[in-house]
């Protein structure tokens, strides 16, 4: 369990701390710790997290692109700037229909 030391204590840019790869869902975890995770995503257009649930609430906020995000089977289309908390215990799931950026938030507690 760790926060990634190359940016603590620094202010950042998200969107530069994470490359789109062809074909690809890539992530990079800022912070890992026993109450929560903070972690970057990169998804290539066509890519996305397929349907589950999670027993605490998430907050995705879109940093770059627009998403596709359904939960308990309505979607919205989310875009750079903005956020959605998806609740506990309900099914989600993420779809790029063009490549997006997001942070994912989950507080375990």
């Amino acid at each position: 369990m760790a926060t990634s030391t190359a940016i603590s204590g620094t202010a950042f840019n998200m969107n530069e701390q994470i490359s789109y790869q062809s074909g690809s869902v890539v992530s990079k975890t800022l912070i890992d710790k026993k109450i929560g995770t903070l972690t970057l995503f990169a998804f290539d257009a066509g890519q996305g997290l397929s349907e589950h649930t999670a027993p605490f609430d998430a907050v995705v906020q879109i940093i770059d692109g627009t998403a596709a995000v359904t939960i308990d089977g309505t979607v919205q289309q989310v875009q750079a700037g903005e956020m959605i908390i998806m609740p506990a215990n309900l099914p989600h799931s993420l779809k790029a229909e063009v490549p997006f950026k997001m942070l994912l938030v989950m507080i375990r507690a």
